[in-house]
């Protein structure tokens, strides 16, 4: 059924109307000649020329069928069927008016909304764990969903399955999306304290390619991380005797052993109480930073809510040097 045609009532209109034939903006000319009554001062209220308000009237005048402002002397009066559309027409336009200026706020102190975001068990660690903190206090109504990472973090914002993505800049690339800097690191080497080949506080690079490697990945595909991937772009030979998919789980499994893997490290350095005896040494290779930033939908960029969420991200990751002493 078209449900573009209607007959209204309310505003004594007779016949039926199809709203794709009307523009709008003739209410708001309307709403001018009715209160002025007088095609000049209407034009003057406008911005328009009175050319152009006379002809605004004459399209109102076919629309309703009616001359609605006829001369009286030297002024125009309403019809019966002008008077008729006074009110409604000034209460639809103050509707439309409200409608735009008050948009929808956002008051974390009190307001609920739920948040999906995607982010890797080291992000999580490292910026996820103080904003939980900070966002319990500041909005309590708030619950987040934190997903873990995706192969096509795209399409989880295409999607809608996720509001925000913190990926590496290094691995998400150039993106349409919108985007915002977080915070970087740097790879250490850790391995156990125990190790021979770390007992001067570093290490050879000869040293470190004798060791087997731990390495950590993504996916059923084993993407490996950052540190990795330029590794095995520089054809750099290791022999890999371990992978795994959590980063939070590598210094659990070297201790103890001759293994020898790379490692973030603000989440190292906060992972050391509850893995003593891991010991961290400078890189024995050059091995770029990474930067992590967070990614969202246009849809979500005037968001007030989702505004909050980016700002208060922002806040815990300028918080991160102050805790890390960076």
């Amino acid at each position: 059924m078209n449900s573009w045609y209607f007959r209204d009532e309310y505003m004594g209109w007779s016949g039926i109307m199809n709203l794709r034939n009307v523009d709008l903006n003739l209410l708001v000319a309307l709403d001018a000649l009715l209160a002025e009554r007088n095609v000049s001062r209407a034009g003057r209220r406008l911005g328009l020329s009175q050319p152009a308000t006379s002809s605004s009237l004459a399209r109102l005048r076919k629309m309703f069928g009616d001359p609605l402002l006829v001369r009286q002397g030297r002024e125009f009066a309403l019809t019966s069927e002008a008077e008729r559309l006074v009110r409604p027409v000034r209460e639809i336009l103050d509707l439309v008016e409200r409608t735009i200026e008050q948009r929808p706020g956002f008051e974390p102190g009190t307001d609920t909304r739920t948040f999906s975001i995607s982010a890797s068990d080291y992000a999580t660690l490292v910026l996820l764990s103080p904003f939980v903190r900070a966002a319990a206090t500041e909005a309590p109504g708030v619950t987040i969903h934190v997903l873990p990472r995706s192969r096509d973090p795209r399409r989880l914002l295409d999607a809608g399955e996720a509001d925000l993505v913190i990926e590496p800049r290094e691995l998400l690339g150039d993106t349409r999306f919108p985007s915002h800097a977080l915070f970087g690191d740097r790879w250490l080497c850790a391995v156990d304290a125990g190790n021979p080949a770390a007992s001067d506080r570093r290490i050879t690079p000869e040293e470190y390619l004798r060791l087997p490697h731990l390495v950590y990945s993504i996916g059923s595909d084993r993407q490996l991380n950052l540190a990795d991937q330029h590794l095995a772009r520089l054809g750099t030979s290791r022999r890999i005797e371990i992978t795994v998919e959590s980063f939070l789980l590598v210094p659990f499994l070297i201790r103890g052993t001759s293994l020898a893997s790379l490692v973030l490290e603000r989440a190292a350095r906060q992972l050391a109480a509850a893995a003593p005896g891991i010991r961290l040494l400078p890189p024995p290779l050059p091995l770029p930073d990474i930067h992590e930033m967070m990614y969202w939908h246009p849809r979500h960029t005037t968001d007030p809510a989702h505004r909050w969420l980016r700002e208060r991200l922002l806040a815990s990751a300028r918080d991160l040097d102050g805790v890390t002493g960076r």
